[in-house]
């Protein structure tokens, strides 16, 4: 939505401004020096588990995802809330505790925030990181022949409804939450520390990886083949669709992007449908050159962060994406 009202906006020019809204990038980047800019992103959402301090925790590993998606290393981070008038402000404090807990372990400083009254609560950061203006990656990058890795098993959006519907077992809640949990920094101290290269990289979100595939050919300007089977999926997810518990944010994502889509095999349609869940706090995907992708893999899994290799880059075709 934003992105259209946007859109129609006057164009503000700056040299610095290494990326802005003219692509689907995960946050802003600004040129401070030859040595340093700033990347720039903001991210806030209702609850999706009871426990206020895992929510919290979820909170600010979400927002800071996007600048692990630049390459970038978070510094500074502002607190957004909402909540109701008359609320515990016990739940608050564990919110905020939970988010800290996760802002320091990624080495970032919550340095205050702003909070309005609202019905239903929201939490979430404005995060400010760091980056070499050579060195950060985009969306739009990405090269033909490049492979694709995706750090983390996805199937937060089904079983978050599971969760909202007291339908979801506990092993599957405490394998999402696991996940949601884990910041995306060890991946790019990984790729940074092994003298990697990423050609382009971003993190599956809210349009679910079709659609933030679908938004990396679009940058690229080229078709991406999506090896479906090699995408791990959370314990749960299938089961969660077979149940239709089915988020009302995948249904958008699958009519969105649908139409960009090429299936070369059959798939089970559990596995079809969770191509287009809404992640929260997913992993990153990043496009590799193909030389490097088992190296990387395997030194991601020594470092215990679950990668595989799931796609590749090819020229640009009919379709934005081709799913094998």
């Amino acid at each position: 939505m934003l992105d259209k009202v946007l859109g129609k906006l006057a164009r503000q020019h700056d040299d610095n401004l290494l990326v802005g809204f003219d692509t689907a990038d995960d946050a802003a980047v600004y040129r401070l020096d030859g040595d340093l800019a700033l990347v720039q992103t903001v991210d806030f959402f209702t609850p999706i588990v009871d426990d206020p301090y895992i929510f919290g925790q979820i909170a600010a590993v979400n927002s800071l995802s996007d600048v692990y998606a630049m390459g970038g290393e978070p510094t500074l981070a502002l607190a957004i809330v909402c909540f109701p008038d008359g609320g515990d402000v016990e739940v608050l404090g564990k919110m905020l505790a939970g988010g800290l807990a996760k802002m320091q372990e990624a080495g970032c400083i919550v340095a205050g925030g702003h909070s309005v009254r609202d019905p239903e609560m929201k939490l979430g950061y404005s995060v400010t990181g760091r980056v070499h203006p050579q060195k950060f990656w985009s969306n739009a990058k990405a090269k033909v022949g490049d492979a694709l890795l995706l750090t983390k098993p996805i199937g937060t959006g089904v079983i978050s409804t599971a969760i909202k519907q007291g339908k979801a077992r506990q092993e599957w809640i405490d394998a999402a939450v696991a996940s949601m949990t884990q910041l995306n920094r060890r991946a790019v101290q990984v790729v940074r520390e092994g003298g990697f290269a990423v050609h382009a990289a971003t993190d599956i979100t809210g349009f679910g990886v079709i659609g933030h595939l679908r938004e990396m050919a679009a940058g690229s300007q080229t078709t991406i083949r999506v090896h479906a089977k090699q995408i791990q999926l959370l314990p749960g997810a299938t089961e969660c669709v077979q149940a239709g518990l089915i988020p009302g944010g995948l249904k958008n994502n699958r009519d969105f992007a649908e139409s960009c889509v090429r299936y070369e095999s059959k798939l089970a349609d559990e596995l079809k449908t969770l191509l287009y869940d809404p992640q929260t706090a997913g992993g990153l995907l990043l496009s590799v050159p193909s030389g490097t992708v088992n190296e990387l893999v395997a030194a991601m899994e020594t470092a215990g962060v679950p990668a595989v290799r799931m796609g590749e880059v090819l020229p640009k075709g009919d379709k934005q994406i081709v799913v094998a």
